[in-house]
């Protein structure tokens, strides 16, 4: 086979695979809806699972099929060169160009294990690809208002007053998104979203009126919800719009209205699963996201509705702008050392960076591959709002002189396995980074008693929803956790963090001599496994004059039954109820007619 036959079959096959990958996602992503219709939520769980799996596993192949191919020439810089030009010519011809560039740029750093970024054969632009993009009118649905105030006028049972063209525009909504089941009661649910609305306006801008709504067309799944997502203009002033919708025994109803940037923000939080939202242009997608989010980047939103990989792209993009733009150096993070990571900031940047120590200190005994499977078992997982997603990156290379001299002294001596450090670079094997929050025990140290106490209660809040959904921090201290800036406490430290039905939670035994009382050690055996509720208000670290408002809302959690009672609920298939929206804007069952 000669070089350009090399070269256009490489190609071909490169995008081949791309393509592949996108239908085998699409397909699993079109299962959504009909989980959600059949009330299937274990399904759900484990199309979230297979939908994360078949990246790594399509590269895996095409790599197979690729060295095959190539043979000797399976590294040659030269042809990859031509092979990436032409891929590139395939990729501006099909879907989705970019996130086809991101799967090309998976088979090379895997083939060639590159140590930063090779533009020869890589795809290396750190430039936003969204902003010249513009959205077509069909990616949404369009209601304006003045087409039900006309209606509303001329019907004679309504006294045409805003709120009855607003639930009719509702009624309309509910009517275009209908599934294969029955509404609880539509006419109910319009007539609440529309008062929700009304109040909103009234109180945010009591001069203006609903101008018009216009909705993504595709539904967002996510677990027992499915949410209809869009924005709501009074005006000029534009408005989140999303409807979370649940389907019980009865039917569908609309559970809620979210009408603030900040709840629409906690949805699609870095903490939570990924959305599975049917698109063909993810671009556009984005860009709508943006329009009512407009503090989350393209790499939150691309990370949101499950095109991680990509995401991962934007993320590194983001740096890579930002060090170009900025000055400031890398440095140890603040608060304590952690015995497994190593953990490092940019001042100036909103992530962290954590890189797995070669020595755990004691009582660590886990490995690093132990480590990295935690941190598997929560990319997996849905995380309920409480935890924070870590991407994982390989084969990074900084500037030396962004790194301050004491970070570069620790990871010399700490990290020396996966880290090297030469006059110009420091190259990084393997690492996580995360979204910065502020540690919950600096956090309580610095807010007054009334935002400590609204804390350290989010903080069994947070512990009671991770054992909800099947998660044991396994560390409780309060150095673990951290606040984020919607003030809620989400865990960060993985290497201990097991499943709830692995765990043997027992009651301590009553001492059997004054000596055993009085001892210093455990009488009694202690279980790999084993834990003891009763001991966690000694282990947790809350400052005495916080503890009381804790023990007010979760003394519960030192309660051997309260574990056990959900251990029993988890091994018998129960999947929790999670609401990631404030109780307040829930609208209520009611009456149970069927529309």
């Amino acid at each position: 086979m000669t070089a350009t036959e090399h070269v256009e079959s490489g190609a071909t096959i490169a995008h081949a695979s791309f393509l592949a990958y996108l239908e085998a996602f699409r397909e699993i992503t079109s299962r959504s809806r009909r989980r959600f219709e059949a009330r299937d939520w274990h399904g759900c769980e484990s199309d979230l699972v297979e939908r994360l799996e078949i990246y790594p596993e399509a590269i895996g192949r095409v790599i197979a099929v690729l060295g095959e191919l190539l043979g000797a020439e399976r590294r040659n810089e030269d042809i990859w060169t031509k092979v990436r030009d032409r891929f590139a010519d395939l990729a501006d011809q099909g879907p989705n160009p970019q996130i086809a560039r991101t799967y090309f740029n998976s088979i090379t750093r895997r083939i060639f294990e590159t140590d930063g970024v090779n533009p020869r054969i890589e795809f290396s632009s750190i430039d936003s690809t969204l902003a010249d993009r513009t959205l077509p009118p069909d990616l949404y649905r369009t209601y304006e208002i003045d087409e039900f105030l006309s209606r509303s006028t001329s019907d004679p049972p309504d006294d045409g007053s805003p709120t009855d063209a607003v639930c009719a525009l509702v009624r309309r909504v509910l009517d275009d998104f209908r599934f294969d089941a029955p509404w609880v009661n539509a006419d109910r649910d319009a007539d609440r979203v529309a008062q929700r609305i009304q109040n909103h306006i009234e109180d945010l801008l009591p001069d203006t009126a609903l101008t018009r709504i216009e909705l993504l067309g595709s539904v967002f799944y996510r677990m027992k919800h499915a949410y209809v997502v869009g924005r709501l203009y009074c005006d000029e002033a534009v408005f989140p719009f999303i409807l979370p919708l649940l389907h019980e025994e009865d039917g569908v109803f609309v559970d809620a209205v979210l009408l603030e940037e900040d709840e629409a923000s906690i949805l699609f939080s870095y903490t939570r699963a990924y959305f599975s939202v049917e698109t063909a242009d993810p671009d556009e997608l984005v860009l709508f996201l943006q329009s009512i989010l407009p503090r989350k980047t393209a790499a939150e939103l691309y990370l949101s509705v499950g095109f991680y990989k990509h995401g991962k792209t934007e993320v590194y993009r983001r740096l890579a702008r930002h060090l170009e733009s900025s000055t400031d150096q890398f440095v140890v993070a603040e608060g304590e050392r952690g015995m497994v990571m190593l953990v490092f900031v940019l001042p100036s940047f909103d992530l962290v960076f954590k890189l797995i120590r070669d020595r755990f200190a004691y009582p660590k005994t886990m490995t690093p591959a132990h480590v990295k499977q935690r941190y598997r078992m929560v990319f997996e997982r849905d995380r309920v709002g409480r935890l924070v997603e870590a991407q994982s990156f390989q084969h990074l290379k900084f500037p030396k002189h962004r790194f301050a001299p004491e970070l570069l002294e620790e990871l010399r001596t700490e990290t020396a396995q996966s880290v090297r450090i030469d006059e110009e670079f420091v190259s990084i094997d393997f690492l996580y980074t995360e979204r910065k929050v502020r540690p919950l025990n600096l956090y309580l140290r610095e807010v007054d008693d009334a935002r400590a106490k609204r804390a350290v209660v989010d903080y069994g809040n947070a512990i009671k929803e991770l054992a909800a959904a099947n998660i044991f921090p396994g560390d409780f201290l309060l150095k673990n956790f951290g606040v984020t800036r919607h003030r809620r406490v989400v865990f960060y430290d993985y290497d201990e963090l097991c499943l709830l039905t692995e765990c043997n939670f027992r009651k301590i035994p009553e001492a059997r001599t004054i000596e055993d009382e009085l001892s210093a050690e455990p009488w009694y055996s202690v279980g790999p496994n084993d834990i003891f509720p009763e001991e966690f208000s000694k282990f947790l670290g809350i400052p005495p004059h916080l503890m009381g408002a804790f023990l007010d809302h979760h003394r519960d959690l030192l309660d051997t039954k309260f574990w056990r009672n959900l251990q029993v609920r988890h091994e018998a298939g129960e999947i929790p109820d999670v609401y990631p929206y404030p109780q307040r804007r829930r609208l209520g069952r009611g009456p149970r007619a069927k529309a």
